[in-house]
């Protein structure tokens, strides 16, 4: 499936690194925000990108018109430098579409931008300010199994405001952190059948006037995570993302969860898969149009 990334926002709450670069810019570590994120869905098998540029779109197109595989791949360097030998490659068989669509652009006329260039009969989309270890095929297959035209990924939010209830005379009947309400947000990760941009006029916002169409008919879904989510809206986002890191802990890397090891049982070649403290042989299937990293 084709990726839809919104690119062009101004990045207002990061404005210590919006000001210079744009938020999908922002590096975690050596890469910027939007590599990891395209990682993630280069590892489920969607190659075919579509960057819905604005805010310095022009960063972005130099970013991968220069990009350096040598900086997160293992290399041998030979001839005095002038020759380069990279043993494994990140982007190769990524297909990447860059396409100017507006400076003060909301997100569904960004969308609405790029239809050309969408011509499957579904697609994915993302905020492309957030990271997460959501089972992206799970969601697919949910929204495939139904009639829903467009579907986003619920999360509890990671805000540290204090949600607050109370009477009618103004005394508090509750006061606890946001993330402990049961209460979800819209986590940006979205799968969409083409029949969306039916459902989008001009000047209007996603989230608001075409997401309520779809909810009176019904066509509009949630895949529920309750898994590792977190978005780089502020500073503080920033350095929590750096300190994951550095630390080694980045469980939206699912690039780098090392595969099932293959084993033979009776014969046939199964995965071993652990599961209770034990390990559960899973016959095993090479995944018709799957991609390895």
């Amino acid at each position: 499936m084709k990726v839809v990334l919104f690119c062009g926002g101004l990045g207002t709450r990061l404005r210590e690194y919006s000001e210079t670069v744009p938020k999908p810019l922002v590096n975690i570590g050596i890469r910027p925000i939007i590599w990891h994120l395209m990682r993630y869905y280069a590892h489920h098998g969607h190659t075919d990108f579509i960057l819905c540029l604005g805010h310095r779109g022009y960063m972005i197109r130099e970013y991968f018109l220069h990009y350096d595989e040598a900086l997160s791949n293992d290399f041998t360097l030979s001839d005095g430098g002038r020759r380069i030998e990279l043993h494994s490659s990140d982007i190769e068989n990524w297909r990447i579409t860059f396409v100017d669509t507006g400076l003060n652009t909301n997100v569904a006329q960004r969308l609405l931008r790029v239809r050309q260039y969408v011509d499957d009969d579904m697609f994915l989309a993302n905020y492309s300010d957030g990271l997460s270890n959501v089972p992206l095929n799970d969601h697919i297959d949910m929204v495939q199994r139904s009639d829903a035209i467009a579907s986003f990924v619920s999360v509890k939010s990671a805000q540290t405001f204090h949600a607050v209830t109370s009477a009618a005379d103004g005394k508090v009947t509750h006061i606890g952190a946001l993330s402990e309400q049961g209460m979800l947000i819209n986590g940006g990760f979205f799968v969409f059948r083409r029949e969306i941009f039916d459902y989008i006029e001009d000047g209007e916002e996603l989230v608001e006037q075409p997401f309520s169409r779809l909810i009176a008919e019904r066509k509009l879904s949630t895949y529920r995570w309750s898994g590792f989510w977190q978005c780089m809206d502020t500073f503080k986002d920033k350095m929590n993302f750096d300190s994951m890191e550095a630390r080694g802990d980045c469980p939206w890397m699912v690039w780098q969860t090392p595969p099932a090891p293959l084993m033979h049982l009776n014969g046939e070649r199964v995965a071993a898969v652990r599961g209770g403290g034990n390990v559960i042989p899973v016959r095993y299937q090479r995944s018709v149009g799957s991609h390895a990293d």
